[in-house]
């Protein structure tokens, strides 16, 4: 099964959680070997493009949304197997993104600009999870 947006029931449980501040969203990303733009072709590149370079198309358009809302990209890198884990389950990409708030992270996930550059995110990702993290 894939997973690429959240749930209504998901945003809920984010909200119910009463989490403090800031918070950190570890995001685990699985890139399609092509995107695909079939749900926003306004936005399909001219050729067709990997996953990852579509996801790059997000985090660049993305970036300035990001900070104007207080948030920061605070690790990015590959990723690969597990050390501890389901051996075969690998993930391409790691993020790991603060936010002020998880008012702050609803307001800029549904800001207009930001669901739109989100197509170059669905046709990038085979796979996701986004784990929001509270500090201890």
């Amino acid at each position: 099964m894939r997973h690429i947006a959240p749930t209504d029931a998901a945003a809920r449980a984010l909200i119910a959680r009463g989490m403090g501040t800031p918070v950190t969203m570890l995001n685990l990303l699985r890139f399609r070997d092509t995107a695909d733009y079939a749900h926003a072709p306004d936005l399909a590149p001219p050729a067709p493009i990997t996953g990852a370079a579509a996801y790059d198309l997000y985090v660049a358009g993305l970036a300035p949304l990001l900070a104007a809302s207080g948030g920061e990209v605070i690790f990015d890198g590959t990723g690969g197997p597990w050390f501890i884990g389901p051996e075969g389950d690998e993930w391409d990409r790691v993020l790991l993104v603060r936010q002020a708030s998880v008012a702050a992270f609803l307001a800029f996930a549904r800001d207009p600009k930001a669901q739109h550059i989100g197509h170059h995110r669905t046709a990038a990702l085979a796979d996701s999870r986004l784990l929001p993290l509270d500090p201890v």
